[in-house]
């Protein structure tokens, strides 16, 4: 970590907020993605440094300690002001000071942006007004009501508008790094990154924040818990309800009954979006024909597949692919 006084005159200042309690993957994660950028690297190099409001050693949610210079100290033009967040982001916006800093600040930097819940501390200094952001998902509709002026995106793992970036939790904010270095330099140095790192090369800005294997909050007992695995695993099998009834050797109602219970949604529902899902993510990271896709994935017919993202997700498969390319 280099200290903002000392960067190079030709370096990306890189300067990430923290506060007591603040997540420690939070402020590790995207420092650790600079750091390697410049291993390999980058130029120009990135100088990066962690500030609190008071300065000094703080401890973040993990226990770990972690050395900050002060954030009045920063001298000097910033290009990348990068806002931590942990459960502790609550208390550290209630701070006068912080925010009045961040505001102050945010005005000359290149850009800025969160991690986490650290978009709290973005929206509190008024830096997310008119703007599209996302943060946890457990806090997004949280952020919609206190905030209505942010429109929140709930299923973005980051979301960049204009300068302003913002992504979901904790591993998002490495992505977001990622993305933020290859907005700086050519594809190649990214792709070293992540490749040190091994790390996805790089989950997309659309990614979903969370699976829909995921998204069951308690432990499935056997047999559904083959099913789940089937569907997770082969898209492309008869998925229907019969057939996965049969596989538990249960009735169509005592299975749909059981699914809903154990998952809370229905068997229809989770294939759908285990399929949509899959298929993103090929679309996403892959150059196969939307042909393969919807065969790989069980939709059958790419006007199958068509149909569902549009009723789903409210775009097409193509809008998805070329969003690869365009500023998220």
């Amino acid at each position: 970590m280099t200290t903002v006084g000392s960067a190079a005159a030709d370096s990306r200042v890189v300067v990430i907020v923290a506060f007591p309690g603040v997540l420690g993957m939070d402020v590790v994660g995207p420092l650790e993605i600079f750091a390697m950028a410049n291993r390999l690297g980058a130029r120009p190099a990135y100088a990066t440094s962690v500030v609190s409001i008071d300065g000094g050693k703080l401890t973040a949610s993990s226990g770990l300690v972690i050395a900050t210079e002060q954030a009045a100290t920063v001298a000097g033009p910033i290009d990348t002001l990068m806002v931590a967040g942990g459960y502790s982001t609550a208390h550290a916006a209630d701070n006068g000071d912080l925010i009045r800093w961040l505001a102050e600040a945010a005005a000359s930097a290149r850009r800025v942006t969160s991690v986490c819940t650290g978009a709290w501390l973005l929206a509190r200094a008024g830096l997310l007004d008119g703007r599209r952001a996302t943060t946890h998902w457990s806090v997004c509709g949280m952020l919609a009501t206190r905030f209505p002026s942010v429109e929140v995106e709930t299923d973005r793992i980051y979301v960049r508008d204009g300068n302003v970036w913002t992504s979901a939790g904790v591993t998002a904010g490495m992505d977001m790094a990622l993305a933020l270095v290859e907005h700086d330099h050519a594809p190649g140095l990214v792709m070293a990154v992540a490749r040190e790192m091994v790390m996805f090369v790089h989950r997309p800005s659309g990614f979903p924040q969370i699976s829909a294997q995921l998204a069951v909050r308690r432990p499935v007992q056997e047999p559904l818990r083959d099913v789940l695995a089937l569907i997770a695993e082969q898209p492309d099998a008869d998925l229907s309800v019969p057939a996965l009834a049969r596989r538990c050797t249960m009735s169509v109602r005592n299975f749909s009954r059981a699914f809903r219970r154990e998952t809370g949604a229905t068997p229809a529902a989770f294939v759908q979006a285990s399929r949509v899902e899959m298929a993103r993510r090929l679309i996403d990271t892959s150059d196969a024909t939307f042909d393969d896709i919807a065969r790989i994935c069980g939709f059958g017919t790419v006007e199958t597949m068509y149909r569902t993202f549009q009723r789903t997700l409210g775009i097409t498969p193509g809008r998805s692919r070329r969003a690869r390319t365009e500023p998220v």
